[in-house]
């Protein structure tokens, strides 16, 4: 996030004596480059790569199961079904049933008022044969066709600080390879609202992260930023937290969205949410299990846009003690924007030279510039905002209202790219 936002921004030479330190380094897991040395960068052999993943049945076993399903091929034609306990196949977590769906508005308003809502006739033609109704009550027909809706389940973030609970319903709790690093993925941002871009980063950033590096992704959070982070066109921070569920609960099987930065009173500097994450899942849960039982601490990095970036090199924005912090405590995964050129920039700027290591620019094999700011102006100017974000998160702008009159400079439209 640009810290020149902040309704309290000073500049880095101003800072003032108070200011919340930093975690220090002994709190944070010490873990290997997210970018893995060359051969210049070392005197020595590189230590040897990975072992492939170890199947349950020996070799031994597969021949004779091959030659008996070649056999029995001869006398009959059988369709194996594909090996759903291959554990690099992701799962989704997506119900295929309507009476795994809930509605669209929060649990305390989806109370018995809405059945008056469902016509007789609806209920009557989604009767199976077996005269059992497809669709529960208090769900409108519609809302079941829906692939986008929230599932039971889920447990709704806080809208206090007071009753706040760290989310792990999707954390992976103990590593699949003992032989890579456990790894968390965090977006710090506004998502006002969110859209198919922000979704889209995260499932770049995993593809890089599985072909170059040797960490394995055990988690992703959304971290919407606070009300008082100083925007024109932010809505207000449970609405924009309603809309992150909305949109990665049901699309996703591994994101999450934890609203403590949105619950904080004031602005809330990046390196400290990092310092927060690292704080719940390295220090209060001691890490990630892995097979032989022990904890592994995890590597926590920011996932930002280029634009983010390169923020970074405007004179007196960010400190630096912060940059060092975000980039050489954890890093960062930086996805490239179109017109963009970010290892220009990396090269030029010295803190990020410095931590090149942990730093991985994703490039962007699809082009997709779809920004927060452009779909407040299409929906204040009454246009479609359909395929540029989920349709949870267009039926609840619609619902609630949201940006239909908040006005914007035509300028800051045009040139934003959030």
């Amino acid at each position: 996030m640009d810290p020149t936002r902040a309704p309290d921004f000073r500049p880095p030479s101003a800072k003032p004596a108070n200011d919340p330190p930093l975690a220090p380094s002994s709190q944070i897991p010490k873990a290997a480059p997210i970018q893995p040395y060359v051969l210049a960068d070392y005197p020595n052999k590189i230590d040897a790569p990975i072992k492939p993943r170890q199947h349950k049945h020996n070799s031994h076993h597969h021949h004779k199961s091959h030659h008996q399903s070649t056999t029995t091929s001869q006398a009959s034609s059988i369709v194996q079904s594909p090996n759903l306990s291959d554990t690099n196949t992701p799962r989704s977590s997506i119900p295929r049933i309507p009476a795994e769906f809930q509605p669209l508005s929060s649990a305390e308003n989806s109370s018995s008022e809405e059945d008056d809502h469902i016509d007789k006739f609806t209920l009557d033609e989604s009767k199976d044969d077996n005269n059992n109704l497809s669709i529960l009550d208090g769900i409108q027909s519609y809302q079941t066709a829906d692939l986008e809706e929230v599932p039971h389940g889920v447990v709704r973030q806080a809208k206090k600080l007071e009753s706040y609970e760290f989310p792990t319903h999707r954390l992976i709790p103990k590593l699949k390879n003992p032989n890579k690093h456990p790894l968390v993925i965090v977006a710090c941002g506004s998502f006002s609202p969110i859209t198919y871009l922000h979704l889209r980063m995260f499932e770049m950033a995993l593809d890089a992260i599985r072909e170059q590096t040797r960490f394995e992704v055990v988690g992703g959070y959304y971290s919407p930023v606070s009300d008082n982070y100083k925007k024109r066109g932010l809505a207000s921070s449970y609405h924009r937290v309603r809309m992150c569920e909305l949109a990665c609960e049901r699309t996703s099987s591994w994101l999450m969205v934890d609203a403590w930065e949105s619950l904080q009173p004031t602005y809330t500097r990046t390196a400290k949410v990092l310092d927060h994450f690292n704080e719940e899942i390295n220090i209060k849960r001691g890490g990630i299990l892995t097979s032989d039982g022990t904890k592994r601490g995890v590597k926590i990095m920011l996932l930002a846009g280029g634009d983010l970036i390169e923020s970074m090199g405007e004179p007196n924005v960010w400190a630096d003690d912060d940059l060092n912090h975000i980039l050489g405590r954890y890093g960062c995964l930086i996805v490239e924007r179109t017109g963009s050129d970010v290892r220009s920039f990396l090269l030029s700027h010295d803190i990020m030279y410095e931590h090149r290591r942990n730093v991985l620019v994703i490039k962007q094999l699809i082009y997709n510039d779809i920004s927060s700011t452009k779909v407040r102006l299409f929906i204040r100017r009454g246009m479609s905002v359909q395929y540029l974000l989920p349709n949870s998160v267009i039926r609840y702008i619609q619902e609630h209202g949201l940006y239909i009159n908040d006005p914007e400079p035509v300028k800051q439209v045009l040139d934003s790219k959030d």
